[in-house]
């Protein structure tokens, strides 16, 4: 298998200044190398449906699909508009950008200690923890199964009296209570919660109508089914279980949303926050957003919220620059964005193998790593290995 995924990228490669100079071989090109690997990966069973989009600072430039909403035979075809519960995207698609938004508007810092806006960690060990080891995931903290009982309440009394001995800053940990935590801090210094504040500052300006917590239920036509942990086929209500504990918007989960919807906030990233002339997002937090951060000896690179270079970046493929970032959903999306090649690729899909995370990480790796070779506008600089 392993064989066939290398032929594949390198006939792309050898068949790079052809495809260039037409345009009807380029286009059969990317029907024929990334619609396939949806084809297969359907036809394997480990996902349902997906939709791939990919772009650049302008716009999409190529869009694939496979599968449909329901399963009856007149059940709506998957597309860019369809919408998805996109889990661990919401971390860096409404919590890190409302985070980044307040540190604009200089009502938080980076450094702020965790007891400044949560007196509840005062008297712990937990008081030097800042919200930058939030947005990283170098706060030491552990998750834990959130009681239906006050869940907010709960939850935030136990981790703060976790003993585990780990000092903030140091090593990667990747913990949803880190942005579980960053959502309540959005509603503490904002007076707003998290679904509401980014409607206002980031979905309403860029025209994100399909972006949102809690979906109505007559839009469960247009929302694809994910799968719950009884195996039964959920529509409209959020996946993760804490995420529903805590009543369906979260900081870590809970958020829909569409391809199309995505490529609206991957084009403001790559416009320096800028869309239809509105700066949604300043460039100097954006690039503080997007910078490395390096821990646990250097062998982890993250930005704030975003992904850079971990055990969890197969979205980043084999030719994305080191510059690139992005991130993964449990549900099976991703998002991955490289400002120096001028390029995003996202992955929807509605994923039934939770057995074997290789599965859907592959998947990425390889559409990415297609995409990559193909959309980028540095494609010509990219060296096949082994090859001149």
């Amino acid at each position: 298998m392993r064989t066939v995924r290398t032929i594949l990228i390198i006939c792309l490669f050898f068949c790079a200044t052809p495809l260039l100079a037409a345009d009807e071989l380029l286009d059969a090109g990317r029907a024929a190398t990334i619609d396939y690997m949806l084809e297969r990966a359907v036809s394997q069973g480990f996902i349902g449906g997906g939709v791939v989009l990919v772009g650049n600072r302008s716009g999409v430039t190529y869009t694939a699909s496979r599968g449909k909403i329901g399963f009856s035979a007149d059940a709506t075809a998957l597309n860019e508009r369809t919408i998805f519960d996109i889990a661990s995207l919401t971390k860096v698609v409404a919590t890190a950008p409302a985070v980044m938004k307040l540190l604009e508007e200089g009502r938080i810092t980076l450094l702020d200690p965790l007891t400044r806006w949560f007196p509840e960690f005062e008297g712990t060990c937990r008081e030097d923890v800042t919200i930058l080891n939030l947005l990283t995931h170098t706060s030491g903290l552990n998750d834990i199964a959130i009681s239906s009982i006050e869940p907010l309440t709960t939850t935030i009394h136990k981790v703060a009296i976790q003993k585990n001995g780990r000092l903030p800053g140091s090593r990667f940990l990747y913990a949803d209570i880190n942005f579980i935590l960053l959502s309540e801090l959005v509603q503490r210094v904002s007076g707003m919660s998290l679904d509401r504040y980014c409607r206002e500052n980031l979905y309403g300006p860029l025209g994100m109508a399909d972006t949102m917590f809690l979906p109505p239920y007559e839009l469960a036509g247009s929302i694809a089914p994910t799968l719950g942990s009884a195996n039964e086929m959920l529509t409209g209500i959020v996946q993760d279980q804490n995420a529903r504990q805590l009543g369906g918007i979260a900081g870590h989960a809970g958020l829909f949303s569409s391809a199309s919807d995505l490529s609206r906030y991957a084009q403001m990233i790559l416009n320096n926050g800028r869309v239809h002339g509105t700066q949604v997002l300043g460039d100097r937090v954006l690039a503080q957003m997007t910078a490395p951060y390096f821990y646990s000896n250097g062998s982890v690179v993250r930005g704030l919220g975003w992904d850079i270079y971990s055990p969890y970046s197969s979205p980043r493929g084999s030719f994305f620059s080191e510059m690139s970032f992005g991130h993964t959903g449990y549900s099976g999306s991703s998002i991955w964005i490289d400002p120096e090649r001028d390029l995003f690729v996202i992955l929807l899909t509605v994923r039934f193998n939770y057995r074997d995370p290789r599965q859907i990480n592959r998947l990425r790796s390889d559409i990415s790593s297609i995409a990559a070779s193909v959309f980028s506008h540095y494609r010509e600089r990219i060296d096949v290995p082994g090859t001149m």
